[in-house]
C-alpha cells in the first residue's frame, strides 16, 4: 500500500491539474470501488470548482467550493494518472491497463485525471469539510509524523505501559498517521531500536523517552523527506512521458534487503527478514537492540 511519501508525491503531482480547475465532468466506469460510490457522485462533482488539494495520513482531500470534500484512497493498487503521465512512483509498479479506468475527471481546461485500480481497493468519498474529523476514517487518527507535537516526549506517552512491539505501536494510524511498513522498517534502523522490543523498554521509569526513543521522531522524519525528496526530484514537471517521479527504493538500508550486509558503519550484521502482524520486517539484529 501507498505510504505517506508516496500519496504526498502523488498530491504534489496532481495538484498542478487539479487546484483551481472545476470538474466538467466526471465518467464513472463502475458502481462501486472497494466502497459504492456515494449517491449521486457524478452530479455532485460535476460543475464545481477544486480549492485545494491536501493530504491527511493516507488520504487524499480535494476541497471543493461548496464546502465538501472529495476523499480519495489508493488502497492497494490505486493510481493516478494526468494526461498520460504517472504521478508517484510506488515499490510495486502501478497498473496502466485501461481497462482497469474506473474515474475520470473531465476538467474546464482540457485535461483529464484518470483513476486506475485494477484491486479496486481503494475508494471515493464526498463529506462535509466542517465535519471530517466526525467520520469514522478521520475521527481517530493521530498526529502527523511532520506536526510539531511529534517528538520524544509524545512517544513516551503514547508507549508507556505498553506491551506492543514497537514496530506495531508506529504503524498504530491511531498514534501516528500515514507511516508505514516500509518506512518503520528504515527509521527504526536508523535510531537503532529493534523491532521486536516491547514499546514500554523505550520509556524511562520517570515517564520520560531512553535515548533509542529519543532518536526515533528525527530518524521518522528524515527518512520521510529523503523519500519526499527523491519522489519529488522530477516534479517541475509532472507530465513527463513516462511519468516517473524518482526511486526512493534505491536508497532503502534494510527493506526488501534481506541477506544483504548492514550498511551501518562497523556493523557487521546481516540484515533478516521475519514476519511481525502478518507483515515482513527487515532489520539488522547486530546494531538493533
Amino acid at each position: 500500500m501507498p505510504e505517506l511519501p508516496e500519496v504526498e508525491t502523488v498530491r504534489r503531482g496532481l495538484a498542478p491539474a487539479l487546484e483551481g480547475a472545476t470538474i466538467a465532468r466526471v465518467e464513472l466506469r463502475r458502481k462501486d470501488l472497494r466502497l459504492p460510490f456515494p449517491p449521486d457522485f457524478a452530479r455532485r462533482l460535476t460543475g464545481r470548482r477544486i480549492v485545494a488539494l491536501r493530504r491527511r495520513a493516507k488520504y487524499l482531500l480535494a476541497e471543493l467550493d461548496n464546502d465538501e470534500a472529495l476523499i480519495m484512497h489508493l488502497g492497494m493498487s490505486g493510481a493516478f494518472r494526468v494526461d498520460g503521465s504517472t504521478p508517484g512512483v510506488f515499490h510495486h509498479a502501478r497498473d496502466k491497463n485501461a481497462a482497469h479506468d474506473h474515474v475520470v475527471l473531465h476538467l474546464d481546461h482540457g485535461g483529464r485525471v484518470v483513476y486506475n485500480d485494477p484491486r479496486r481497493f481503494g475508494f471515493m468519498l464526498l463529506l462535509p469539510i466542517p465535519k471530517l474529523n466526525e467520520d469514522p476514517h478521520f475521527r481517530d487518527l493521530g498526529v502527523e509524523p511532520f506536526d510539531p507535537t511529534f517528538d520524544a516526549d509524545f512517544l513516551a506517552r503514547a508507549f508507556c505501559g505498553r506491551k506492543a512491539p514497537v514496530k506495531a505501536l508506529l504503524l498504530d494510524q491511531r498514534l501516528i498517521a500515514g507511516l508505514g511498513n516500509i518506512y518503520v522498517c528504515e527509521a527504526l534502523h536508523r535510531s537503532g531500536v529493534s523491532p521486536k522490543r516491547a514499546g514500554a523498554t523505550l520509556v524511562r521509569a520517570d515517564g520520560k523517552a531512553t535515548a533509542a526513543l529519543a532518536r526515533l521522531p528525527a530518524a521518522i522524519r528524515a527518512v520521510l523527506k529523503e523519500a519526499l525528496a527523491a519522489g519529488g526530484s522530477s516534479l517541475r514537471d509532472h507530465r513527463q512521458a513516462d511519468g516517473s517521479l524518482g526511486y526512493f527504493q534505491h536508497s532503502f538500508r534494510v527493506y526488501d534487503r534481506e541477506g544483504a550486509a548492514c550498511p551501518t558503519p562497523g556493523c557487521a550484521g546481516t540484515i533478516e527478514r521475519i514476519v511481525q502482524s502478518g507483515r515482513s520486517t527487515f532489520y539488522c539484529p547486530g546494531c538493533q537492540k
